[in-house]
């Protein structure tokens, strides 16, 4: 090692983690090498692991932020073994739920080289009504409503998804999202009406790219004609979109500007974009294994809009770990210029969803902006001129409120941990949750954790 590196080495802290192999807990070590951080960690077994989780700017230190715990108000499940084996929720989670995913099927139309849910293989027979029907029960029971996501596998591949919604409805849930592939909704003329019609807000559509290219190595084939499709069904439908790229170092990292431009150009009916750097759990190629951190995916989000969107226009996330994630918001004017939306441009009119969580540092607060910002909007807002936002307008108050409220756009991304990268502490501060069968609430990155023998804690062993 060189003299630079060791006088740029420095110690930043200790976490509990796992072992990748065998899933034991075990220390690990934050180690800041410049602007480079690290986790190396030692199983007495399986030897030394490192995985790079920063690679700055901005700094790690300079994103810290400090969340307020806030902890279950019936918990499922007592804290015997410690983290992560506990999970149900267990009095020592530091946030309540905000999102709760629901798997009702595990069948799939794709069988995606890329699968956190090794979806499409070996299916497991799909719930009942009357089990998903008790999830919703239980839920309430544990503090809802809460905004639901319809989960699997591909949740279109049920005949009774409308029925599903009804239900959820029916029970009080207020936002329910569908996380698909989108192939049924392109194919099927007119799924996206009926599922607006049962009451569904959103589709969280697997987006990963503006070419084919991403789509074939991702999930085995060319896909861009379906999404586009599907996208254009759902604004018919009013069902509001948000696109959810799966980033993998090399394959569609280059194509993150033109995902937001293409998101852009579709205003009001896409209501976000949201990346998700790829993790390793589920099912994925060994060729992939290639990191994207947070601050490599804002730089190039700033690279590749030309500053359009810069990366202090971005924050951290304030109920989960500000480690997890970053959310901005953008107004598009009539002129086709972006304004962001900060804090010093904030009134009682445009809160910026950060510091709406910041006020209150919890999973509530994130509920109601994100069913807010992502439902669908029907009506599309006037022309406003080449006024930006901020300056003094001739056009009626009601008129420019309803371009922002239909022209924001919503652009996040969730950095999910797994063997390799897992830090407890922020394990600890998740929102995402998915049922168990056995009426259990299972942290997202917790359910999902595999080792490199494809064992898990908690999602069914389909690998």
């Amino acid at each position: 090692m060189s003299h630079d590196v060791i006088r740029e080495t420095k110690l930043l802290g200790t976490v509990d983690s796992v072992c990748p192999q065998c899933l034991k807990r075990i220390r690990g070590s934050k180690i800041k090498i410049g602007e480079k951080v690290f986790l190396v960690k030692s199983c007495p077994e399986h030897g030394e692991f490192r995985c790079l989780i920063w690679n700055g700017p901005p700094s790690y230190e300079a994103w810290a932020r400090q969340a307020d715990p806030v902890f279950p108000e019936t918990p499922g499940t007592p804290a015997n073994l410690g983290c992560p084996y506990d999970c149900g929720l267990c009095p020592e989670h530091r946030q309540q739920t905000c999102c709760v995913l629901l798997e009702i099927t595990q069948r799939c139309n794709l069988a995606c080289p890329v699968c956190f849910a090794s979806s499409g293989r070996y299916a497991a027979a799909d719930p009942s009504l009357e089990t998903i029907a008790r999830w919703f029960d239980f839920l309430m029971e544990k503090g809802g409503p809460f905004n639901i996501q319809l989960s699997g596998g591909e949740p279109t591949q049920r005949d009774d998804l409308e029925d599903i919604i009804r239900i959820g409805k029916a029970k009080g849930f207020p936002f329910i999202q569908l996380n698909t592939n989108g192939l049924r909704l392109a194919e099927q003329d007119d799924l996206a009406a009926a599922l607006a019609a049962a009451g569904l807000d959103c589709v969280f559509l697997q987006f990963d790219g503006v070419s084919d290219a991403p789509y074939q190595t991702l999930r085995g084939k060319p896909l861009l004609q379906q999404k586009s499709k599907a996208i254009e069904r759902c604004a018919n439908a009013g069902l509001g979109v948000v696109l959810v790229p799966t980033l993998a170092k090399g394959i569609n990292d280059q194509e993150i500007g033109e995902v937001l431009q293409y998101a852009l150009d579709r205003l009001p009916a896409v209501r976000g974009v949201h990346f998700q750097p790829i993790s390793y759990f589920g099912r994925y190629p060994d060729a992939l294994h290639g990191r994207l951190t947070l601050p490599d995916i804002l730089r190039a989000i700033e690279t590749q809009t030309g500053g359009r969107m810069k990366i202090q226009d971005f924050q951290p996330g304030t109920a989960e770990n500000a480690y997890c994630s970053f959310n901005g918001r953008f107004v598009l004017l009539a002129d086709g210029r972006i304004q962001p939306i900060r804090k010093q441009q904030d009134g009682c009119c445009t809160p910026l969803a950060g510091e709406t969580l910041r006020a209150a540092g919890s999973s509530a607060q994130s509920q109601a902006y994100v069913a807010r910002q992502w439902k669908g909007r029907p009506e599309a807002a006037p022309s406003l001129g080449t006024k930006p936002v901020g300056q003094n307008t001739p056009y009626r108050l009601d008129d420019f409120l309803r371009r922002l409220e239909n022209y924001t756009l919503a652009v996040s991304c969730m950095a999910f941990q797994d063997a390799w990268n897992l830090d407890l502490d922020r394990l600890r501060q998740c929102y995402i949750h998915t049922v168990r069968e056995d009426l259990r609430l299972i942290p997202f990155c917790a359910y999902n954790l595999t080792s490199t023998d494809g064992k898990t804690l908690y999602r069914p062993n389909h690998r």
